[in-house]
């Protein structure tokens, strides 16, 4: 079956028309080793979320996640899409957030209820590391089409999201960051942010006449005035970007750059999905079906497709009595 594009899939579900025109506001500090980004969700973070039956503390993790991960997929140079996933042997098995060039946000947390109840119970804030447990955090670049695939790995090492991804980029990229992450559920619904400071490697944009302790300074500077950003103001909608931008670092001349727009972004289709039952030999797909019908849930945006077992014929089947 040949696949319908996602704009011409009628059976597609109905996706909410949310953009955000400054999800990432991009700014650096001129002449001096610092550039950043300040992500906001604002209405996304709850459409995202709110489609979860999630208990508090997952959520949040999730939400974090999401603006980190449209944070960093920002950095990307060319058409395709960077993914955060932390996978770990936790009551919460898997974090996943990914988002495209274009600014198409997606995510969930998997999390295990009864493997949650007991944490819950010894601490109703665990942190993300009681969460997530032991394993693995990876950020991935995909380029789409031939193009390789790139992907860092280290173990999950700290506390918070916020300690986990420092981790990755000490380790993995050798990179100075600093990250501030935030997500709560306000009287607005959930929202979702996160301030992440780079030090600019090398001379350029830099004052020719500041020496490497200057630079230091600079970016201990830097990461002193975020330290004073609040999650309050981080998740405030009234609060345009550009203005706490300008509070935390105005008096180190910051410059503004051209902002970023931020969408919903589950890509999930019935033609996909109907490509992969297809895959399936016949026996899997009789093992699937229940009263006569198969049932994909898509993980990101959690709505139900339902095939009829006897619309859906095996492709593999098919080829396997050929060869």
């Amino acid at each position: 079956m040949p696949a319908t594009p996602d704009f011409l899939d009628t059976n597609r579900p109905n996706v909410p028309d949310i953009v955000v025109p400054r999800g990432v506001t991009p700014f650096h500090l001129p002449s001096r080793p610092v550039r950043g980004r300040l992500i906001r969700l604002g209405a996304l973070a709850h459409a995202l979320l709110g489609r979860h039956n999630n208990e508090e503390v997952v959520t949040k993790l999730a939400g974090e996640a999401l603006a980190l991960a449209a944070g960093l997929s920002s950095a990307l140079k060319y058409r395709g899409s960077f993914s955060l996933q932390a996978k770990g042997d936790g009551p919460v098995s898997m974090l996943l957030a990914d988002c495209t060039q274009e600014g198409a946000l997606r995510g969930y947390a998997r999390a295990d209820a009864d493997r949650l109840a007991p944490v819950l119970a010894d601490n109703p804030a665990p942190s993300a590391a009681s969460l997530l447990g032991q394993g693995y955090l990876a950020f991935t670049v995909d380029q789409g089409g031939e193009m390789d695939r790139y992907q860092g790995i280290v173990s999950l090492e700290g506390e918070s999201l916020r300690d986990m991804a420092l981790h990755y980029f000490r380790t993995s990229e050798q990179l100075q960051y600093d990250l501030h992450l935030a997500a709560a559920h306000t009287p607005d619904g959930w929202r979702a942010g996160a301030l992440i400071l780079e030090r600019v490697a090398g001379e350029g944009g830099i004052d020719p006449e500041m020496d490497s302790a200057a630079q230091d300074e600079a970016w201990h500077t830097a990461k002193t005035l975020a330290a004073t950003l609040t999650t309050a103001e981080l998740l405030d909608d009234a609060l345009r970007p550009e203005q706490l931008i300008w509070r935390l670092f105005g008096a180190e001349g910051v410059a503004v750059d051209r902002p970023r727009a931020l969408a919903y972004g589950c890509r999930c289709s019935r033609a996909k999905l109907t490509g992969i039952l297809e895959s399936f030999p016949e026996d899997d797909l009789d093992e699937m079906a229940v009263d006569g019908d198969i049932v994909m849930t898509c993980e990101f945006c959690k709505h139900d497709f339902r095939f009829a077992r006897a619309d859906v014929h095996s492709q593999a089947g098919a080829q396997g009595q050929g060869s």
